[in-house]
């Protein structure tokens, strides 16, 4: 059940209201601009416009909507509709008072209220066009206006010339900004409106805007607004498929119900375009939509029983309808639910026999597709046709030409439905020539292969239901050995279990591989320095038996283990070396999966060890390699995390983000989200975006009840809690979970995660900093980024004692520089400005508080910029945009970095707006942000300024005379 029929929340669309925003501006500052805005039917032209309107501050809003009458409907609707609503607005005498002479006759052909008509003629009609712009344009003298005209693709003539005249010949300082919307794939070639928009598209102030339809992710943000929870994988591949990202579409199907058939007025929408083509054309089309979204010409000649001539012209009216695109040696449907409705329309036994022309035609010809995709459709056709015998086996070839492709995905679904058909079909063992557990273990593989982590344990769980372990151990053992890797890579409890259990099952002699992979396994999985001696001896003795059986595959995985196990994030030349080994080794045995562990382990070492350049390259090359191999939502979004981790290190962080939105495209695994989430989570917060800091938090920590997970996710998790409860002031839960951190961890399992967790408490332990303290004298410090946490861990000890002690500030700035962190840099030279300021030396503060004011400024870290501006205010201290950069009041042009202020192009603006006494949220409407980025911007600006509120800001631009010329 939905929570919503449509999405509360406004998804994607942020550069086209940025376009629209600025051609608003333009706008008010006297430039009249027109945009045509197309999209095809429920792809959201309205909603955004609703959404830019609601931003739209004090523009005056008309809205005018065609009706659907074809296009030669009603005569002017749209600005009957304009007319009506000013009407009441301002009243007819108001209306009158806009118009030359006070007359109103030329509008009474739109509105009954204005009297009687002109005389009919081409005078009386030229005269109602030059009062409707003459009426435009007054509006516009009032205030800016936006004059929106809806579905145009369904206007009439005399509104189309109407239209025309007011782009054409309205005055180039008009200050209106005409909106028209109309349906890009209602627009075949005969169209009335194709010409009119290639006309107007030539004048200089007339732009258009093809509305796009939104991405997997976008759909997920919808879907999820929609229910009120995150959708599941599966929620996600049938919404995405089926609504291919058309806004209503998503609405339509969640609110139908995802299995269920289409509403009746979606569908009705979907056939409209089907209905209107020649009968010949839509018997072609209803054949077609048997076929799948996408149909190559020479398959649907053979399955049609044409030759190529008649063919092409039966089908070239649904071409020009926008009903099907051509798509190179082929024909698409124009959407995918286009094609669902026609098919749902077939009777039954027309359903079947299609289908079955299909599956007859593929198999006489398998040329006609290329492989994988041929066996793919020939299992659909098969399946579709009822034909179950036909459908298992042709299933069962298509699992095996997907996994030939690495299509992991496609191989999964062949491989469900042969489990689906299993029972149903006598023979099956001897039709595809496996058992029914071996069919089981095969789907395990590639549920796990593919991200289906949850899947694979259900697949597992079934196997070892029909396996009788007393009698055949060593197929336990490889069941119980899968079980143990997905419960592993899912973060379940029981995965040490049964891997343990699985050894227990195969004996040591002979040596075999089952075993070296297992006790590689186990060590993989194993811990924590209590666990270090049992994972090296495991690693050691499965490379060992890896040798004797030779095999390459298993010696690489476990010279991966083994090196892992060893690396304490030093002597990283030592550690790459054997990781380069490793990665030979893999390559070598052509094993994908030891390329992929190479990859990730070998990039995770070198971020441990402040590597960060190093273990980005790693990580990039490993993606790339994860796609080629089709697991892009499995290894391929574990390595994004660790690409996104060292960007966020080296200050990259929009480059991060854009990372992490990829990977999060995918919907890849729960543990996976989770750490993706966590580190956009740390840039939210370190910029001051606390809403989105708060989302992701919910977000994180809905996936992380699902399931446990190790130190490397809860220990970043509850130093980001920690930190945004004291952003929020809440300073009892602040102190709570600092008591968690001195409770429930044990140090020595994960100093690479304690130590960052540990400066965070130090901030904010207060009365438990003694506690604190001591914890940290038992923890290792394992590399040089572990040593940057403990100097900084030092030097915030020491603040929060009373006692600044800015040498080890500056050890700590000395150590973040070297490792090219600069937000740690930053952070720490704000730590050594306070020790400055205490010691009573300010030219040091000075200096070091311009530094972090230009690494907090490069890198938009909001709240970091205002506290150095707090500093530098109460200690009376200038800063400088750079080293050497004249302070604020130096002589300087009315530009903000010509003053020396550092401000930015949009910090300018926004204090260009704050001079002028405008709020935060008119700032927002007149910029087309949200108002939360209007305050990190005045955080920003104050903190570059050197003042404390607002009002000393607007002084500041006022003494160093920033607008005295006209507004920018």
């Amino acid at each position: 059940m939905t929570a919503h029929t449509i999405s509360p929340l406004f998804v994607g669309r942020a550069d086209e209201l940025g376009v629209l925003g600025e051609a608003l501006s333009r706008v008010r500052d006297g430039a009249a601009t027109t945009v045509f805005i197309g999209g095809e039917a429920g792809v959201g032209k309205t909603r955004m416009l609703r959404e830019f309107t609601d931003r739209a501050g004090d523009a005056r809003v008309l809205i005018g909507g065609c009706l659907e009458l074809s296009t030669e409907g009603l005569p002017f609707a749209p600005f009957t509709a304009v007319l009506r609503k000013l009407a009441r607005d301002l009243g007819r005498d108001g209306i009158a008072a806009l118009l030359p002479g006070g007359g109103t006759r030329g509008l009474a052909r739109l509105l009954p209220e204005f009297g009687e008509p002109d005389d009919d003629g081409a005078e009386a009609r030229a005269r109602m066009f030059e009062q409707v712009l003459g009426l435009m344009e007054h509006l516009a003298e009032l205030k800016p206006t936006i004059l929106i005209i809806e579905d145009a693709h369904w206007a009439d003539r005399s509104t189309r010339d109407l239209l025309s005249f007011l782009i054409r010949y309205q005055r180039p300082d008009t200050r209106l900004l005409t909106l028209v919307t109309f349906r890009a794939d209602e627009l075949n070639r005969t169209h009335p409106l194709r010409p009119l928009l290639a006309e107007l598209g030539r004048i200089d102030w007339v732009a258009r805007m093809d509305l796009r339809r939104l991405s997997r992710r976008e759909v997920v943000e919808q879907a999820a607004s929609i229910l009120d929870r995150e959708p599941t994988a599966l929620d996600i591949e049938v919404i995405y498929s089926r609504s291919e990202g058309n806004p209503l579409f998503v609405e339509a199907l969640l609110s139908g119900g995802l299995g269920e058939a289409l509403p009746d007025s979606l569908r009705d929408l979907l056939l409209a375009g089907v209905e209107r083509l020649p009968d010949e054309t839509q018997e072609l089309v209803r054949v077609a939509s048997a076929g799948g979204a996408r149909i190559e010409h020479t398959l649907l000649t053979a399955v049609a029983g044409l030759d190529d001539g008649t063919l092409s012209r039966a089908l070239r009216p649904a071409v020009a309808g926008n009903v099907l695109m051509v798509d190179g040696e082929g024909y698409a449907f124009r959407h995918a639910l286009i094609r669902e409705a026609v098919h749902d329309d077939l009777l039954p036994g027309e359903r079947i026999r299609l289908h079955t022309r299909f599956a007859q035609s593929l198999e006489r010809e398998p040329s006609l597709l290329p492989a994988p995709r041929g066996a793919i459709e020939l299992a659909h056709h098969w399946h579709a046709a009822h034909d179950a015998p036909s459908a298992l086996v042709s299933a069962w070839r298509a699992a095996a030409a997907a996994r030939k492709s690495t299509a992991y995905d496609e191989q999964l679904r062949m491989l469900t439905r042969v489990l689906e058909l299993w029972d149903t079909v006598p023979g099956a063992e001897e039709l595809v020539g496996c058992d029914y557990v071996d069919l089981l273990r095969q789907t395990i593989t590639v549920a796990h292969l593919a991200g289906e982590f949850e899947h694979g344990i259900s697949l597992a769980k079934a196997a070892l239901r029909a396996i009788d372990s007393d009698a055949d151990p060593i197929r336990a053992a490889r069941v119980l050995r899968q079980r143990g890797l997905v419960r592993y890579d899912l973060g379940r409890a029981g995965h040490l279990d049964d891997l343990r259990a699985a050894a227990r099952l195969v004996p040591a002699v002979p040596p075999t591989a089952l075993r070296a992979q297992i006790l590689e396994n186990l060590a993989r999985a194993l811990h924590g320095p209590d666990t270090w001696a049992e994972r090296e001896a495991l690693a050691e003795e499965a490379m060992s038996i890896a040798r004797v059986v030779g095999s390459l595959d298993i010696e690489a995985h476990a010279l991966i283990t083994l090196t892992w196990s060893r690396c304490r994030f030093s002597d990283m030349d030592a550690h790459m070396a054997a990781f380069a080994k490793a990665r030979e080794m893999a390559r070598e045995a052509s094993t994908y999966n030891g390329l992929m562990r190479a990859a990730i382990s070998e990039s995770d070492a070198l971020e441990g060890s402040g590597w960060h350049e190093e273990a980005a390259k790693v990580a990039r090359r490993g993606i790339a390699d994860a796609q080629a191999y089709g697991l892009e939502r499995s290894s391929g979004a574990f390595l994004s995390i660790n690409l996104a981790e060292p960007l966020l290190s080296l200050g990259r962080w929009d480059e991060a983000l854009e990372v992490i939105a990829r990977a999060m495209d995918v919907v890849p695994p729960a543990p996976y989200r989770a750490s993706l989430q966590g580190l956009a989570l740390d840039i939210a917060l370190a910029r001051g975006d606390l809403d989105r800091a708060d989302t992701l938090f919910r977000a994180t920590s809905a996936e992380m009840a699902l399931t446990l997970f190790r130190d490397q996710t809860t220990l970043p998790h509850l130093r980001r809690e920690i930190e945004l409860s004291m952003v929020h002031g809440r300073d009892d839960e602040t102190l709570a979970l600092v008591r968690r951190v001195l409770s429930d961890h044990d140090p020595a399992n994960s100093s690479r995660y304690v130590w960052p967790l540990l400066v965070t408490a130090a901030r904010a332990a207060g009365p438990l900093l003694p506690e604190v303290r001591a914890l940290a004298g038992t923890l290792d410090v394992e590399g040089v980024q572990q040593e940057a946490h403990r100097l900084t861990f030092a030097a915030e000890v020491a603040q929060a004692s009373g006692a600044p002690d800015r040498v080890a500030w500056e050890r700590a700035v000395s150590a973040w520089s070297a490792l090219d962190q600069p937000y740690a840099e930053a952070w720490s030279l704000l730590g050594a400005a306070r020790a400055a300021v205490a010691a009573g030396e300010r030219e040091e503060a000075a200096e070091r508080l311009s530094r972090a004011a230009l690494i907090a400024g490069r890198l938009g870290a909001a709240p970091l910029s205002a506290e150095i501006g707090s500093l530098a205010k109460r200690a009376r201290v200038s800063l400088a945009a750079d080293p050497g950069a004249a302070p604020p009041g130096s002589p300087g042009g009315p530009d903000g970095e010509e003053a020396g202020l550092g401000l930015t192009a949009r910090e300018y603006e926004v204090l260009r707006l704050v001079t002028d006494g405008h709020s935060n949220r008119e700032v927002a409407g007149e910029l087309f942000i949200s108002a939360k980025t209007v305050s990190v911007h005045v955080s920003n600006i104050l903190a570059k300024l050197g003042v404390s509120s607002r009002g000393e800001a607007a002084a500041t631009a006022h003494r160093l005379h920033l607008f005295d010329g006209p507004p920018a």
